[in-house]
Formats: structure tokens, C-alpha cells, sequence
């Protein structure tokens, strides 16, 4: 534990929130960037004791500042509002302002296999931010998140309970997913306890499962039958998300599951039917 605090970038959202409630949760002192320091959950967390500062990930003065005698930074970028080559500038941003602070630790949330060259855009996004940080003098950790759990319907949580479970995949092909929970108990056990870390790549899983099975699971947490039902891939809008699914039907993340659960049996490792009693706990 040390007396400076350790920064969140973009604490608002899901990655943030996640890792910003685990830290706290062990007693860290917690820095946030928000882009808006009214919004309702930046406000909530200021109550809880966080310092909360205004940034954005693509203004480096901005995240410099932020950074400034901080234990360490907790860091991730995103595509899916200005594109893939916006979602690198994000990542330079975060780099240079580390560099130019001499931050002692930062933790890259990246995702698993985008060190793999698999072609997939926002994959290869995330590679060329790591490949820099990689290559700089900033002491690291990358973490490499399988799909989050709460991302596993393309419809809402509406046709969950209606009966239908959405998904872009084969019904027997098995998934790779990790709850936010686990990853934020991970990424602030590394931002703690940064000699364990430093320098390494560890890719994230929480449980494995086929779309059958996880509506059979849903079907026993809500008391009523829910059927996968294959959303085709040319239905998915968003081109970025659509090759994310045809990655995943296809070669799929390669987390070796029992492995990682193994080295670190400190973490929860949420089971997806643990999941979705926690997440459909109204309804049932």
C-alpha cells in the first residue's frame, strides 16, 4: 500500500467503476478522470473519497496533470466513438503523459489475444498501443479482458427474461468471459502489488461457456425456459463489433482458463450461473 493515490483513467465507465470500487474496497487512495466532474456517478464517487479531476484520453496536458505523483494508472482506450486510429491517439496520449510524469506503474487494459495478430481492428488497435508501451521506459502491466459478462445479449436483458437469448454464436461454440467484478479485483491486486507484475501480459477469463448453456443457466436462475437464439452476423450494425463476433465464432480467445485460476486463486472468478443470479436478482 502506498500514501499516493493511484489514477483511474475514464472512472466512469464500466472498466473504470469496476477497478475504482476494488481499489477502494482495499482501503487505496483513488485518483478518477471524468470528463465531467457533475455527472451523477463522478459525483458519487468524490462522496465515497475519490479525487476526481476533469480529462479527456485524447488531451495529454490534461491526463499529465492527472497523473502527477500518482502510485500508479490504471488505463484503457476505446474505438467504438471516433474509430480505431482515434482509439491509438488515445493510447499515444496516455503513453506520453505517463512518460513525461515518470509514472512508476501503468496498468494496460488491453484484449486478450490482440497480441495475437489476428486482424481483427479493434484487436490490432490495442496491439499497436502495446507494442509502444512495450518499447517506452514506463514500468507496465498488460491485461488482456475476454468479453465481459453483462455484454453477453445483443438484445437487453428485456428478451432475456421474454424467453430469448441473442447472441452472433453458434449454439455449441464456447465463449470466454470474464465479469468486471474479477477484473477489477485483478487489475487492483497488480496496481497494488506492482513487483509481482511489472513487465508482464496476462490475458483474463472468468468461465467458459457454449450459448446452450448458457441458457440453460439463465433458465434455471429465472425459473423458466430461455432458448439461444443465433442472431445472424449481417444483423450486427456496428461493423467494428461485427468482426469481434466473427472472431469469436471463429478461432476464438485461447485463455488458458484453469491455469490462470490456479495462479491466482485470490480472485472470486464469477461463474456465469453466479452471474446471473447477481444479474437478474429483481427478477427472480
Amino acid at each position: 500500500m502506498t500514501d499516493n493515490p493511484i489514477l483511474v483513467l475514464a472512472a466512469t465507465g464500466g472498466q473504470g467503476r469496476a477497478v475504482t470500487d476494488a481499489l477502494l474496497d482495499r482501503g487505496a487512495g483513488v485518483r478518477a478522470l471524468v470528463q465531467n466532474t457533475d455527472d451523477e456517478v463522478a459525483r458519487r464517487l468524490a462522496d465515497r473519497g475519490v479525487q476526481v479531476v476533469a480529462g479527456d484520453l485524447s488531451d495529454r496536458a490534461s491526463m499529465a496533470a492527472a497523473m502527477k505523483g500518482v502510485a500508479g494508472v490504471f488505463a484503457y482506450t476505446t474505438p467504438f466513438v471516433d474509430g480505431v486510429e482515434a482509439e491509438v491517439a488515445q493510447g499515444q496520449a496516455i503513453l506520453a503523459a505517463a512518460g513525461q510524469q515518470r509514472v512508476p506503474h501503468l496498468v494496460f487494459s488491453s484484449l486478450a489475444n490482440a497480441d495475437q495478430g489476428t486482424g481483427v481492428p479493434i484487436f490490432e488497435s490495442k496491439a499497436r498501443i502495446e507494442a509502444q508501451l512495450v518499447s517506452g521506459d514506463v514500468p507496465y502491466t498488460i491485461l488482456g479482458p475476454t468479453s465481459f459478462l453483462d455484454m453477453v445479449n445483443l438484445g437487453s436483458a428485456q428478451r432475456i427474461l421474454s424467453g430469448a437469448l441473442d447472441m452472433p454464436l453458434h449454439s455449441d461454440k464456447p465463449l470466454k468471459q470474464l465479469a468486471r467484478t474479477d477484473h477489477g479485483a485483478f487489475a487492483a491486486g497488480v496496481l497494488l502489488n506492482p513487483t509481482r507484475y511489472v513487465g508482464q501480459r496476462i490475458d483474463l477469463a472468468s468461465d467458459e461457456n457454449t450459448p446452450t448453456q448458457m441458457a440453460a443457466k439463465l433458465s434455471v436462475t429465472l425459473g423458466t425456459e430461455v432458448r439461444h437464439e443465433y442472431f445472424p452476423l449481417a444483423q450486427v450494425d456496428n461493423p467494428l463489433v461485427r468482426t469481434v463476433w466473427a472472431f469469436l465464432d471463429g478461432p476464438g480467445y485461447t485463455v488458458d482458463i484453469p491455469a490462470l485460476h490456479a495462479a491466482h486463486p485470490e480472485i472470486a472468478w464469477t461463474s456465469f450461473a453466479d452471474w446471473t443470479r447477481s444479474a437478474f436478482s429483481a427478477a427472480v
